[in-house]
């Protein structure tokens, strides 16, 4: 029972991890992760309740209940995401979801650690403040599921949300129907389909391939596991009198193996960071090498950008545009094979290594962003000038002018003055529009020249 308990765990952990690896900067991506761990953390307490029995096995058993909550908040959060931006109940959803769900989720976990959730009137009220917001998103996402792309993730993500939904209502309210490692099992195999249609999704949306990247990340994940994880799952066996701490032991174990591998890059990053104090090109340099290493899995081989259509066209400009300062990031990018791209190359005589077509792309992006900006002076506030603020200098000098505490050093005259302007003139959905229909304009000067 333990051995089936660890190897579940292991795959929600990893399928978390992975997920919110893909793309730390992405909410969607970072939910679906979270959602995934939290099951992960239930399934590792409701094995050490087992383990441990009495007193301990009851608390322990308790705080997975109370954790059981997360999953379905956290996926509340991911199906508003996945609505279309033009919703506009959309933002507002996701406002009042950002502001309620973190709180709401530790007070669960708070009240389940304290035993609160044991009695049926607890467990109707929690169980409802969790379940009832999920189908309330299902239902939203529902009626515009014909606006999900691509398809085939999509239909997965109607049909097994509702499981889900059902799943969780079974587990959270009182009224066993099915026994509980079941209902969990069921909620697992739901989570996991979901969170394997989020990096679809991801997927489709950055225009990159998903299999070869999974499949080796998963491979490297289970050989940690089993590596590390197998030794202490040994001694178990040996000593199987050895008590609850040898258990609690497997999963950590498991739980770092994991996260070693499949968080690797970032961990390599912060080493650099400290062992190269004096150096910050030698860590900005390895870390560029390690995102582009890893980006290499993900790019699609054959990209035609003469058959895509526009509107496909003008949403992987979007990506790029946003990925203008990571050239790991644009490793992986379709746009990289632009024919414009072979040109350059060929003309400083490389042979197209992926961080030489990134560099190129992004050589290619900036003159197309240059080609908007107005011919007098360096900077304006005028209409004119507004598609050209918006890509320039949110994406090549990189300000970030909505943040809580924003970076300023580095910044000269001209982008003091903008970064200004932006916090005082321009609210961030009107950017977020500027940019859109500034995207759209760089796709068309790309597809020109195609």
């Amino acid at each position: 029972m333990t051995a089936v308990a660890v190897v579940a765990f292991g795959l929600a952990w990893w399928l978390g991890l992975y997920l919110i690896a893909r793309n730390p900067r992405e909410p969607v991506l970072r939910r679906a992760g979270a959602g995934l761990l939290a099951y992960a953390l239930v399934l590792a307490c409701d094995g050490l309740a087992v383990a441990a029995g009495g007193e301990a096995g009851r608390r322990l058993a308790e705080l997975g209940g109370g954790l059981a909550h997360l999953p379905a908040l956290a996926w509340t959060g991911v199906l508003l995401l996945l609505l279309p931006e033009r919703l506009g109940a959309r933002a507002r959803l996701d406002r009042v979801w950002r502001a309620a769900a973190p709180v709401t989720a530790g007070v669960l976990v708070v009240l389940g650690a304290a035993g609160l959730l044991a009695g049926a009137p607890a467990r109707v009220v929690a169980g409802a403040v969790a379940v009832l917001p999920l189908f309330g998103a299902f239902v939203l996402v529902l009626r515009h599921r014909r606006a999900l792309r691509p398809a085939a993730p999509a239909g997965v993500t109607v049909v097994v949300t509702l499981l889900l939904g059902l799943g969780l209502t079974l587990v959270l309210l009182p009224g066993d129907v099915l026994p509980r490692a079941v209902s969990l099992a069921g909620v697992g195999v739901d989570l996991v389909l979901l969170g394997l249609a989020v990096a679809a999704f991801d997927a489709f949306a950055e225009g990159e391939t998903l299999r070869a990247d999974m499949v080796r990340s998963a491979l490297a994940a289970g050989v940690a596991a089993a590596l590390f994880g197998g030794q202490v799952a040994a001694a178990l066996l040996v000593a199987p009198r050895s008590g609850p701490a040898v258990v609690a032991l497997l999963f950590g174990t498991v739980a770092a193996a994991i996260a070693v591998q499949v968080l690797a890059s970032p961990f390599q990053n912060a080493l650099d960071r400290l062992a190269f104090p004096g150096a910050p090109a030698v860590a900005e340099t390895r870390a560029e090498l390690r995102s582009a290493a890893d980006a290499l899995p993900r790019r699609d081989g054959t990209p035609e950008l003469a058959a895509l259509e526009e509107a496909e066209f003008v949403r992987l400009t979007r990506r790029a545009l946003s990925h203008y300062g990571d050239l790991g990031r644009l490793v992986a990018s379709p746009l990289a094979a632009h024919p414009e791209v072979d040109k350059r190359l060929a003309a400083r005589g490389v042979d197209g290594q992926p961080l030489d077509r990134a560099a190129e792309l992004k050589g290619l992006l900036l003159e197309s962003i240059t080609r908007l900006k107005p011919r007098e002076g360096e900077f304006g506030t005028s209409g004119e000038w507004r598609y050209y603020n918006a890509l320039y200098f949110s994406y090549v000098v990189g300000i970030r002018p909505y943040r809580r505490h924003v970076e300023t050093r580095g910044l000269d005259a001209t982008g003091r003055e903008a970064l200004a302007w932006f916090r005082r003139d321009v609210p961030e959905r009107t950017l977020h529009n500027w940019q859109n229909a500034a995207a759209r304009l760089v796709a068309a000067d790309l597809r020109g020249r195609l």
